[in-house]
């Protein structure tokens, strides 16, 4: 059955999905920005404790090719905070995300990461820090560090990113992910019950799965009713293994058109509660390889709402049930 567009929610600032602006603008009143962080870390994908080549789609920046340098960041900042006019300014609104996105950003010594997490939260213009990181990277006592934080920063929030891409163990090993579907839902849980909102990442495109491999991923996702979820395109970048089977002919991207239907086919089945934090992503442009139509962002989305409106389609439109109270506003900033 087709929706109209009148059934869209209010709350959704008129696009056909739970967009993380809106979620922003209804949690704290505001449009916020990321701004994209390495912190100077490495993954056990690559330092030998569980192979050295990283997964076969990840640059050498780490999934963080357009990241901040950390120190430089905490530098700036620290000197802008200094100027009273500036920091009285920006303490009215902190509309900044602070996203550790480079490598695996729990995989540290725990005085480090409480240094530069506790830094990030103490900025007048940031409202709260999100981490990128592996399931199984997150030991107990960093379990204890994020809620401490927690209590030390009570009106900002701690999100954690897990790299997920795919349900499906097949997949899981052809991209080198090093950890099996058990260990990803032994981190979600530990996080939930420190109440750590968590933003799981899947990957529209890797080789070898096919769109009724996807739908169980989203089916998944709606049965585990995490905060938020990142669609990613996948992008073929130069110096990756990924990469040279591309070159090679062994691996095919998807085509603008095949991209935007499994996209809308992703967000139709998806519960209208999970905040939909990204739906295509960047390549950089020196060393994407495939599909170089990804690297027009902006004309993916133009498309992407295009179509969405012709269909009459919406995020969860073709979710029979929704039985789930929605995170809400209080709940995802804990």
């Amino acid at each position: 059955m087709k929706m109209t567009t009148q059934e869209i929610r209010p709350e959704w600032y008129g696009k056909p999905y739970y967009s993380l602006d809106a979620w922003c603008k209804n949690t704290l009143g505001r449009k916020c920005y990321k701004i994209a962080l390495n912190a100077h870390m490495t993954c056990p994908n690559r330092d030998g404790s569980l192979d050295t080549r990283g997964c076969i789609f990840c640059s050498a920046g780490g999934s963080g090719d357009f990241a901040a340098d950390i120190t430089e960041w905490i530098s700036h900042i620290s000197a802008a905070d200094a100027d009273p006019d500036q920091s009285s300014r920006r303490s009215l609104s902190p509309n900044l995300i602070a996203y550790f996105q480079a490598y695996t950003n729990t995989y540290a010594p725990v005085p480090y990461l409480r240094q530069i997490y506790s830094e990030a939260l103490s900025r007048s213009d940031v409202c709260g820090i999100s981490i990128a990181t592996r399931p199984d990277c997150l030991p107990d006592e960093v379990l204890s560090l994020l809620a401490e934080l927690k209590t030390a920063f009570p009106n900002k929030f701690i999100w954690v990113e897990l790299g997920l891409q795919t349900i499906h163990e097949q997949t899981a090993r052809f991209i080198r992910r090093g950890y099996e579907l058990p260990c990803f839902e032994k981190a979600f849980r530990k996080l939930q019950e420190i109440n750590i909102p968590v933003i799981v990442h899947l990957i529209l495109g890797l080789p070898g799965e096919t769109p009724d491999m996807l739908r169980e991923s989203i089916t998944y996702m709606n049965k585990l009713r995490p905060f938020g979820i990142k669609l990613q395109l996948l992008h073929i970048l130069s110096g990756t293994d990924l990469g040279d089977m591309y070159l090679r002919g062994e691996v095919h991207p998807l085509e603008k058109d095949e991209y935007l239907n499994l996209l809308i086919d992703c967000i139709r089945r998806l519960s209208p509660d999970i905040v939909i934090h990204r739906l295509t992503g960047d390549g950089p442009k020196s060393i994407l390889l495939a599909p170089k139509w990804s690297a027009n962002k902006r004309d993916v989305l133009n498309s992407l709402h295009k179509r969405l409106k012709l269909l009459s389609a919406h995020q969860g439109d073709h979710v029979k049930t929704a039985t789930h109270t929605p995170a809400s506003s209080k709940a995802s900033r804990k």
